[in-house]
């Protein structure tokens, strides 16, 4: 026992040197805690925004009063909805290059490696701070090509029209208790429309960033790609290590016209003290094409079942999830395809890593529909358990409504053997350097999806992660 203390303690002070600090300064806004009409009201004028978003606020905000606390997967009975900043400013300048950005926070965002990572790698990023956007940027070249990249705060008052007609139609706040609340208190978040016929050819990037203790990060990302387009999007996040929990409940909404391709990866770190509850749908319209990878390595509990739904013809969809639970965290991910029309194929890939009182579970949905003729779907969950005391658990569904389909599942669980270790042994590894080998050999099929950037620090955090896993 004491040396699962140790290791606890020894992976909480490694990852407060790489993520886990906080800065300490005066916001120069933020809303008293607690939730109601008047700080929902509060956060829209503090915006100014227009009417039409106030009264879909305010809207969220009763259906998030009106519906009760999912009790299926993990607990959250324990979340105290007032004692939450709903709404935090940490300044009143949002910088279009990295000088601008004010030097507390680029500070932080230095030591994260985000400015080194944009020149090196990315077409566009964004950083978020709490609750507001506090950098964007794009290159020229795609702004000549009428790519669009900012902040959905931005795009509110800069594309209302783009806003009004897509915001919340793939999401409505009436979809889930999560779904409502982010609807009443969103802020920040990226809005990414890419043209007919455009391939942004470089990922465009978006960085998330909780700093302060009790906070709730609400961002609300719209993504539409047209006709023929093609994006990737990344998001990274972290926080600092509070007793307190935080509390991350975002919206990802995407649309992917005829023949349009969107890949959308996050690498989820949040520390162990954030609930990370995210709604992300996406709508593929004729041979579209929509890619997540999922990456969920922190948070105290993470709930995420990133879900598209092919709409027409020939669409795809494609769903590939890492999560790996360590001391006192539980992941519960996965998936869900809604095949709506003929012709459509999508691959559903899962795996999971747990150890110690860490619980993983894969939380899938394969919808068929009678019109859905000739689809195609492949399902896959593959867990590998550390020690005697890591659980894992599978909740498959399959809603086939259609003779014509093609459909296969496939879930296996594992150890690892003493026979692997043995041998790592003798060639000289450590325990612990053969225990991460054989984990990252086991994840390396959907780390090899990623960008290579995204890969290496994909592979180097669940690394860390193994390090002092002997216990």
């Amino acid at each position: 026992m004491d040396d699962l203390k140790q290791e606890f303690v020894d992976r909480e002070v490694e990852y407060k040197e790489n993520y886990g600090f906080h800065d300490n300064f005066e916001y120069k806004f933020k809303t008293r805690k607690g939730l109601d009409e008047d700080i929902v009201r509060e956060i829209s004028a503090m915006k100014k925004e227009p009417e039409w978003m106030l009264e879909k606020r305010l809207q969220g905000y009763k259906i998030f009063l009106s519906k009760p606390t999912p009790q299926w997967g993990a607990d959250l009975n324990k979340i105290d909805y007032n004692d939450i900043y709903y709404y935090l400013k940490a300044t009143d300048k949002k910088g279009s290059k990295w000088e601008d950005v004010p030097d507390d926070i680029k500070k932080t965002f230095d030591k994260l490696g985000i400015p080194e990572a944009e020149q090196k790698f990315f077409a566009g990023a964004e950083a978020q701070y709490d609750s507001e956007v506090v950098y964007s940027h794009i290159k020229k070249e795609l702004e000549e090509q009428g790519v669009i990249f900012t902040d959905t705060d931005n795009a509110l008052k800069k594309y209302p029209e783009l806003m009004k007609k897509y915001f919340g139609t793939i999401i409505p706040s009436s979809d889930n208790k999560f779904a409502a609340l982010n609807t009443a208190v969103w802020s920040g978040g990226s809005f990414i429309y890419v043209p007919k016929g455009v391939k942004v050819k470089m990922p465009l990037q978006a960085y998330f960033r909780i700093n302060s203790d009790k906070a709730g990060q609400f961002e609300r990302t719209l993504i539409i790609a047209d006709e023929g387009s093609d994006v990737t999007y990344i998001e990274g996040c972290t926080a600092p290590i509070f007793m307190a929990s935080a509390l991350h409940s975002a919206i990802v909404e995407i649309v992917a016209h005829k023949n349009a391709h969107v890949r959308y990866v996050t690498i989820q770190n949040w520390s162990k003290n954030v609930y990370n509850l995210v709604t992300q749908r996406a709508f593929a319209y004729e041979n579209a094409y929509v890619e997540w990878i999922d990456g969920n390595i922190g948070s105290k509990i993470n709930m995420k079942y990133p879900s598209v739904y092919l709409k027409e013809r020939g669409a795809k969809g494609e769903v590939l999830s890492i999560a790996v639970a360590g001391e006192g965290q539980i992941q519960d991910s996965g998936g869900k395809i809604y095949h709506l029309a003929p012709d459509t194929t999508s691959r559903i890939i899962s795996k999971s890593v747990s150890r110690g009182s860490g619980v993983t579970s894969y939380r899938g949905l394969l919808h068929i529909n009678k019109d859905a003729l000739r689809a195609k779907s492949t399902v896959r969950c593959d867990a590998l358990l550390l020690d005697e005391h890591a659980k894992t658990n599978t909740y498959p569904y399959m809603q086939i409504s259609t003779d014509d389909a093609d459909i296969s599942h496939e879930a296996s669980v594992g150890k690892i053997g003493e026979e692997q270790l043995f041998y790592l042994m003798s060639r000289g590894l450590t325990e612990e350097e053969a225990i991460a080998t054989i984990v990252l050999g086991f994840i390396k099929p959907l780390a090899d999806v990623l960008p290579l950037e995204y890969s290496i620090e994909l592979k180097r955090l669940i690394n860390l992660d193994m390090t002092n896993s002997v216990g």
